[in-house]
This record gives structure tokens, sequence and C-alpha cells, in this order.
């Protein structure tokens, strides 16, 4: 595994996540619209980016489902990785360094982490990511909902992994710079 900052998105981070999606959900269109309105979501929606090498190589994306409620469940709506960092362990360490500061920022107003929920392709290979770093297992099958077939997976002991050890978590960007 490479070493792998993960840290809150900061604005400037924007253009190279939006370049990151691009390439990742390439049917998708607009990514640095989409991007952009969806970290001005915060609190409800929550971007951490993955650095390595002093170069962003990925993103996550976390959304509070249902209203701000004392038992929370979560999204993890979106998450991608540069090509050139694939099979790196990024994806891991986006979700195991990511996930404990999400929970902490819920726990600062009273709430805490029910269950994290995740829809992909049925024949997305990112399966076995999320049963290994969140404990996820499909719940349902969706037919031709977006591209082809879409599994829902379900974590609900999301935090019963440990974090890799050498992956480190930064609350936020560079010093200085606005947190999102």
């Amino acid at each position: 595994m490479r070493s792998v900052l993960v840290r809150r998105l900061i604005e400037p981070d924007v253009p190279k996540v939006a370049e990151i999606h691009g390439e990742a959900f390439s049917r998708q269109g607009h990514s640095a619209e989409w991007i952009r309105c969806n970290a001005q979501a915060f609190p409800r929606m929550r971007y951490y980016v993955a650095e390595s090498a002093g170069a962003l190589c990925g993103f996550v994306l976390w959304t509070e489902k249902s209203g701000f409620r004392k038992d929370v469940v979560l999204e993890l709506e979106q998450i991608a990785v540069a090509a050139r960092c694939r099979k790196q362990g990024v994806g891991q360490a986006l979700i195991m360094q990511s996930l404990p500061d999400v929970v902490r920022q819920l726990a600062d107003r009273g709430a805490t982490l029910k269950a994290v929920f995740v829809t992909t392709r049925a024949d997305n290979d990112a399966q076995g990511l999320y049963r290994k770093t969140l404990g996820a297992e499909v719940e349902a099958t969706l037919p031709s909902l977006y591209s082809a077939d879409e599994v829902v997976m379900i974590a609900r002991e999301p935090l019963r992994s440990k974090p890799t050890p050498n992956v480190r978590t930064r609350k936020s960007g560079a010093p200085g710079r606005r947190e999102r």
C-alpha cells in the first residue's frame, strides 16, 4: 500500500477532484459542477480527498440520509481513485480514514452512526472493498437502474474494521485554507 494522507476537501481541490470524477464516472457529465454543488452541501455531504506523493489521487463522498437524525444512516455516495493509483489501497484508505472523522462530527451534535449504505453496479469489483472495509452486504438488486443492474449494500456495523496503520488523516487542507 502506498503512503496516503486523507483529509477533508477544500475549495482549491475541486478541479482535480472533478478530473478524477470525470475519469472514473465517464457516463456522468458536468463533473466540476457536480463536485462544486455537493461540496457546498456540507454538513449533509462530506468530501474527503486522498493525497499521495504530493498529488490528489482520489476522493470519497459521504451523504447523510433522511434528515439530521440522532441515529444516522450515511450513504457512501461516490468513491473514485485516479487510474494511476488504483489497486494500491487508496480506496480503502479513503473509507477507513474518513469515516471516523465523520463519526466525530456526528457525535459533536449528539448523533451516532447507525448504518452505511452503498449502491453500485452489480458487476462492480468495488463490492469487495465495501465488504472488507465496512462489512457491507448485498441487501437487494435493482434491475436496470442506471447503466446496469445496481445492488444495494448495507453495513450495519461499519466501524468494526481497524484503520490501516500507515495512512494518516488530517481534518483540513493546508494551513489557512477553509474546510468544506
